[in-house]
């Protein structure tokens, strides 16, 4: 816009001088805000992709998982035996102890194998068993010839209260099982897996029986699919040694069988191994064509 004055001259008006000397400085400014407003749009347009594609959980494991077997390592039992050995060298025959791990296939939430086993050849005859009856009865008298170091009603819920638990093993008879109850014993016993109860077989009539089987015997349960147990000394031979197995393996089936109806299991590696040796899958077999003579395996 030109504006002509009464003297001739021209003046230059206000839009003229809007474009020629501030729009150069606004269009930096145009730019960044077009640039900012496409990032914008960039961003939203990769949170709808996002959106659109949402990540597919993992179903969790039923079951346990198991290794595959078909080409593992395994070992006879003497050679097993042969190599725990050389890990025990200098321990004392009654110190170390052989360990049983059966893995299971089953599920994580069900049912769990819980049995206890009196073996042919003794692991820990060691033992010391509370029983819980009427003090100077004939109940604790045939408990006392049976091997048990602790028995009475009073004085041993006392000597528990004070923190004195000198047994590994707690027997309780049937009559005296509301007495129990009244001590109020459970939640120091119970942590410990010692508080009597009908559930495990150590409220009974017969005393006598319930600790001659326990002299001896071995408890085993299942955790995490897999189950436990001692099952000989260092110096056991192999011959102690594999009818020991056998009969915790038969044991063992006989618990999963009683189990088949509520779920399956299933047997799936059985490892030998020691208090200070790594474990040995077994394959069945007690020996093979190289495995020294058991005469050897039973001098330690």
């Amino acid at each position: 816009m030109v504006v002509i004055t009464s003297h001739g001259a021209t003046q230059v008006g206000i839009p003229c001088l809007y474009r020629s000397q501030v729009l150069p400085f606004l269009a930096p400014l145009t730019t960044i805000r077009r640039a900012s407003g496409l990032s914008k749009s960039l961003k939203n347009s990769k949170n709808s992709k996002t959106r659109e594609a949402p990540t597919k959980k993992t179903k969790a494991r039923t079951e346990f998982k198991r290794d595959d077997l078909k080409n593992a390592m395994q070992f006879s039992l003497c050679d097993a035996m042969r190599y725990i050995r050389a890990f025990e060298v200098g321990r004392q025959p009654t110190s170390s102890k052989y360990e049983l791990h059966v893995s299971l296939k089953s599920l994580k939430n069900g049912p769990v194998v819980r049995n206890r086993l009196r073996l042919s050849n003794p692991v820990d005859t060691s033992q010391r068993i509370c029983v819980i009856c009427p003090p100077g009865s004939q109940i604790a008298a045939a408990a006392i010839r049976a091997g048990a170091s602790l028995v009475g009603e009073e004085t041993v819920f006392d000597a528990v209260k004070e923190g004195r638990i000198e047994f590994k093993r707690c027997i309780c008879h049937a009559d005296s099982l509301q007495k129990l109850s009244k001590a109020n014993l459970g939640r120091i016993l119970g942590p410990k897996g010692l508080m009597p109860s009908t559930k495990t077989g150590t409220v009974v009539k017969d005393v006598a029986t319930s600790v001659r089987n326990m002299i001896g015997g071995s408890e085993y349960r299942e955790r995490l699919g897999v189950v436990r147990m001692a099952v000989g000394q260092l110096g056991f031979t192999p011959e102690q040694m594999q009818q020991n197995i056998k009969e915790f393996m038969g044991g063992l089936k006989k618990d999963i069988a009683l189990l088949s109806e509520k779920i399956s299991k299933e047997i799936h590696e059985v490892v030998l191994s020691s208090t200070n040796s790594p474990g040995f899958p077994l394959n069945g077999d007690f020996k093979s064509p190289t495995s020294v003579s058991t005469r050897e395996l039973a001098i330690v």
